[in-house]
């Protein structure tokens, strides 16, 4: 008498068992396909050297001046411990509420005109033309530092031997002193770096044209809407998130303009243009009281990071309306 086993029998040959068996991957195929452990140093190897910067010029920078904002320090002295004197100092100075003044000044007309004229160069050069040419002469300001720029738009300027005022006078106008006049000194500025960052600023917008998906124009053509309809239809609302980004650096950049303003008018005349960055560099460098040019960059500091955060959330830049 057999007894009957208590599994059914296979009916496969034995290779076909064999091949339908789970097969486990070689170490050498795990590594390949990221999970070796050969990965974590090779990502710190790139990380690194971008990490080291970030903590020795940044970080530790960013709480030696909390610190020091604490004390009154002047390189000679050891620094000494105050508390809150040089809060208090700033609340009642009123060169800082004037500065802040004309800086909030500076950035409602760099960020205006800029942001406006970027979006018009965006869309032109997605909507018309994607030479690589032409974005190369977006770019080109872009490439000239600071300084110089400065410099040269202040020869251009200049009230008696510059080319602008040369073109003003010939067109039967008086002459208009630019970077010498307090009504025009700020606005003068804002532009100057206008010129030189709104090809960037265009490019970065342009680049977030880019992800929208050219069949919605079609389709919108076909509806029969118009080029105004569909930029505010269509472009407006999914290039929003890029918009919010590049406002958010946009914002914070200009908050911390200095260098046009040193080589162009030394914060004057009568302080039209003493930004606070420029105010905070003089307390500093110019009267060695690094405590009390702490506190305000700490200031400064807290009143960006509130920015930020207001226009992140006001812009919604982490949401997109990209199905």
């Amino acid at each position: 008498m057999t007894v009957a086993s208590s599994s059914p029998p296979s009916h496969l040959p034995p290779r076909d068992v064999e091949e339908t068996a789970p097969k486990r991957r070689s170490v050498g195929k795990r590594e390949r396909d990221g999970g070796g452990s050969g990965d974590g140093a090779l990502a710190a190897l790139f990380i690194g050297p971008a990490l080291l910067g970030f903590l020795v010029f940044l970080f530790w920078p960013t709480l030696r001046g909390i610190y020091l904002s604490f004390t009154r320090f002047n390189l000679l002295t050891p620094a000494e411990w105050v508390g809150l004197d040089n809060y208090r100092r700033m609340v009642k100075d009123p060169i800082f509420w004037d500065s802040l003044k004309v800086t909030v000044e500076y950035v409602f007309i760099n960020i205006g005109v800029q942001t406006v004229s970027a979006l018009a160069i965006a869309v032109l050069l997605q909507r018309l033309t994607q030479s690589a040419v032409l974005r190369g002469v977006v770019l080109t300001p872009y490439l000239m530092s600071n300084v110089v720029a400065g410099i040269v738009w202040l020869w251009m300027l200049d009230t008696q031997l510059g080319i602008g005022n040369e073109i003003i006078a010939g067109l039967g106008f008086d002459r208009i002193p630019f970077l010498a006049d307090e009504t025009w000194a700020i606005p003068t500025i804002a532009l100057i770096n206008v010129w030189r960052h709104v090809g960037y600023t265009a490019l970065l917008l342009f680049a977030g044209l880019q992800a929208i998906p050219n069949d919605m124009y079609e389709a919108a053509k076909v509806d029969g809407a118009s080029e105004w309809r569909m930029f505010w239809r269509i472009t407006m609302p999914l290039l929003r998130p890029v918009l919010a980004v590049v406002l958010i650096m946009t914002v914070i950049g200009s908050f911390q303009v200095f260098d046009t303003v040193a080589v162009t008018t030394n914060g004057g005349p009568a302080n039209a243009t003493n930004v606070l960055q420029f105010y905070i560099y003089g307390s500093a460098f110019g009267r060695f009281q690094f405590g009390y040019a702490s506190a305000m960059s700490v200031a400064l500091l807290v009143v960006l990071s509130a920015i930020t955060i207001l226009q992140y959330r006001l812009t919604r830049a982490g949401r997109t309306d990209l199905g």
